[in-house]
């Protein structure tokens, strides 16, 4: 009925990494069936961190058994036996992977001694295994070994199931259980009170420290559905490992929570978020006065200290204005850097000169449109302000703000860093939307 599993690796994600060793224990659910144990060649070299850990050498595995070779074996012993493991989704993961890659397709029902210890034996200070046994006065013996943590983990289940006097385990064994894909350390009923509401949620690492940040139209579906591939990518088992809470903002909107979240990962810079941390403004359009009087307008990576008259994420784009704005307002390529052979001072007094750049400056912020954008049609919206072609901030609807006056609109509001994606957000939903849009 069970099979308890324990195996030793070369590292963490089942995707880049062997199996050294695996130890299996049949369990009927009162005593123990059987027992399978074995060294695997894992067909590359072990970290030596790894083998001081375990023990388990270079040389100890030379002569042992791949694990397609023993991949038959291990499939017929874990077909239609519920998989327990101490953090079962690692060992799962990994056992999965290896017998897909040998052509055996492994769907079992888990286990994870991990979460059922926190429900049956609660208030444990810890529940790694060494911690657990020492709670339980359940002896291991070859500690780090397959066939030690097993027996161990195998003796640990068994008080599992004489003390579930409230039938936790037929619970968690009915249907799909969610819960067995969630992070051993999240606890389930952080994720079941998310609302079903939009907002922004974010995973936590035992010292609190926010590790992800997403958005949902949905949060308590999303947090979900987060965990319900147990694939063996490294970042995937990292995150199972490291997630140990989870919290939320919630919002008016799926527009408001794209915003949010991308303003949180750029905030937070989350160790395990991937996209938007390479969306932001790289080269600004600045503007200062030369020694001989002279306005000049220069393309410069984005400088915090001085205020860019626009910014742009790629070069070729900020060139292309400028030369628009050189063409068009009759600018000199030398005092705009853009040809450096061209005439020098150009033949017009230094005022004169000016007043065209600042008409040029003029134009290019009287095109860029300033709006606000209601999120939704509801009383409980969020109004979006964008002010010269740049996203300013948002904050809540309230019917003080007069949305004649751009003063009282951002006394409202919370003012926020512009980018590019947070600006593309904004401008596709005001076009989709436009009678949510009022020009300022």
């Amino acid at each position: 009925m069970y099979a308890i599993v324990d195996i030793e690796t070369t590292g963490g994600h089942a995707a880049g990494c062997g199996i050294t060793e695996i130890a299996i224990v049949l369990h009927n659910g009162t005593t123990i069936e059987g027992k399978y144990h074995t060294l695997i060649n894992p067909e590359q070299p072990i970290p030596r961190y790894i083998s001081a850990l375990t023990g388990i050498s270079n040389e100890m595995v030379y002569g042992a058994p791949r694990f397609e070779a023993v991949a038959e074996n291990i499939f017929n012993l874990l077909n239609g036996r519920v998989f327990v493991a101490h953090n079962v989704n690692f060992d799962y993961s990994f056992v999965k992977h290896h017998l897909a890659a040998s052509g055996y397709e492994l769907d079992s029902k888990k286990l994870c001694t991990v979460r059922l210890s926190r429900k049956v034996f609660p208030g444990f200070p810890s529940y790694s295994l060494g911690n657990l046994c020492r709670e339980l006065q359940v002896t291991i013996n070859d500690r780090h070994r397959a066939l030690g943590d097993v027996l161990a983990t195998a003796e640990v289940f068994e008080m599992l199931l004489a003390h579930d006097e409230e039938g936790i385990i037929n619970k968690m064994l009915k249907g799909r259980n969610k819960e067995q894909y969630l992070p051993p350390h999240l606890p389930a009923w952080q994720v079941e009170q998310l609302p079903v509401s939009p907002g922004v949620y974010y995973f936590h690492d035992r010292k609190g420290k926010i590790v992800y940040v997403g958005k949902a139209v949905n949060l308590q579906q999303r947090v979900k559905s987060h965990f319900s591939n147990n694939d063996g990518g490294k970042r995937k088992q990292d995150m199972l490992r490291t997630v140990c809470s989870v919290s939320y903002k919630p919002c008016t909107s799926e527009l408001a929570a794209l915003i949010m979240e991308s303003v949180e990962i750029r905030r937070l810079w989350p160790q395990y978020n991937r996209s938007q941390k390479k969306y932001h403004h790289e080269y600004g359009l600045y503007t200062y006065e030369d020694r001989n009087g002279y306005r000049r307008l220069f393309i410069e990576r984005k400088k915090k200290q001085l205020e860019a008259v626009y910014t742009f994420s790629l070069l070729h784009e900020g060139q292309v204005l400028l030369k628009k704005l050189i063409e068009e307002f009759g600018l000199s390529e030398a005092l705009c850097f853009v040809d450096r052979t061209a005439s020098f001072p150009p033949n017009e007094p230094a005022g004169e000169y000016n007043r065209k750049v600042d008409t040029a400056i003029r134009s290019l912020h009287e095109q860029l449109p300033s709006f606000v954008l209601q999120d939704n049609e509801e009383e409980n919206c969020q109004v979006i302000l964008v002010e010269r072609g740049r996203f300013i901030g948002m904050g809540p609807f309230t019917k003080e703000i007069s949305f004649a006056d751009m003063a009282s609109i951002k006394q409202n509001i919370t003012l926020y860093p512009d980018n590019d994606y947070i600006r593309g957000l904004v401008y596709q939903f005001a076009e989709k939307y436009p009678e949510r849009k009022k020009n300022i």
